[in-house]
């Protein structure tokens, strides 16, 4: 599972994130969620280990991301919204690079060519990454996030610049992944599409965490009954955003 406890992340004289604390169960998909600028890629980006927080923690299967990385970054797989990409390896290459990275190399042998025929790359299998369109490289990042044993996802608008059939296979492994026990985190501006997909849902803006929880507990808080999920996002975060930035102590 994914704790996000108390969160902070300064840079200089600004707060991207404020005391953030959500969960993400086994065998879970939360959605998160916020307007442009709420902080969510900086989280994101403190849970795969890539920023450091300034106060608070993150653990990946009880696994501190800062004290104990080797251990917490086996278990995961992260996605950024732009991959970045080694350009000079092949399709094929690359693939099996990243499960070499994980020791999933058995992974690769066996389900490699299968990832890349899911996400229609099977064509391309022997073409540089540099040739690759937008679409195509978020498809192989995915098949990258797939191809070891990881425990917990994080995706930062994984379906941006994909097209519906890639979409829909995205959306099939995501749930394949949490049927097998996995905690998954997605983050999305497709309002419509969290609504369907995930359990829960953490909205958040200028940093801090409006409300978390279900569908219904949102609507519930909010008193806004038979609500879907963009009118109750848009009711939480219209008065959130006219709010000043956070600004870390001096």
């Amino acid at each position: 599972m994914l704790e996000v406890r108390g969160l902070t992340k300064d840079y200089k004289s600004f707060r991207a994130a404020e005391g953030v604390s959500f969960s993400v169960q086994t065998g879970e998909i939360v959605g998160l969620l916020g307007p442009n600028g709420a902080g969510k890629t900086t989280i994101l980006r403190c849970c795969a280990g890539i920023l450091c927080p300034t106060h608070g923690n993150v653990l990946i299967d009880g696994h501190d991301i800062v004290l104990d990385q080797a251990r917490a970054k086996s278990a995961l797989a992260y996605v950024p919204e732009v991959p970045s990409l080694y350009e000079l390896l092949t399709v094929d290459e690359h693939l099996k690079f990243v499960a070499m990275c994980f020791d999933t190399v058995d992974m690769y042998e066996t389900h490699g060519d299968a990832l890349l025929d899911k996400y229609d790359l099977i064509e391309k299998k022997h073409n540089l990454v540099a040739t690759l369109s937008k679409g195509m490289r978020q498809k192989l990042a995915i098949a990258c996030a797939m191809v070891h044993r990881a425990r917990v996802f994080l995706f930062d608008e994984p379906m941006i610049g994909i097209d519906p059939a890639g979409v829909a296979e995205f959306k099939r492994e995501v749930t394949s992944a949490k049927e097998s026990g996995c905690s998954i985190l997605v983050s999305t501006h497709l309002l419509d599409t969290a609504e369907r997909l995930c359990d829960k849902v953490v909205i958040m803006a200028r940093g801090k965490v409006l409300a978390a929880g279900t569908l219904q507990e949102l609507r519930d808080s909010q008193k806004m009954a038979d609500a879907d999920l963009e009118h109750v996002f848009l009711n939480l975060t219209e008065e959130a955003e006219s709010a000043p930035a956070s600004l870390p102590p001096h």
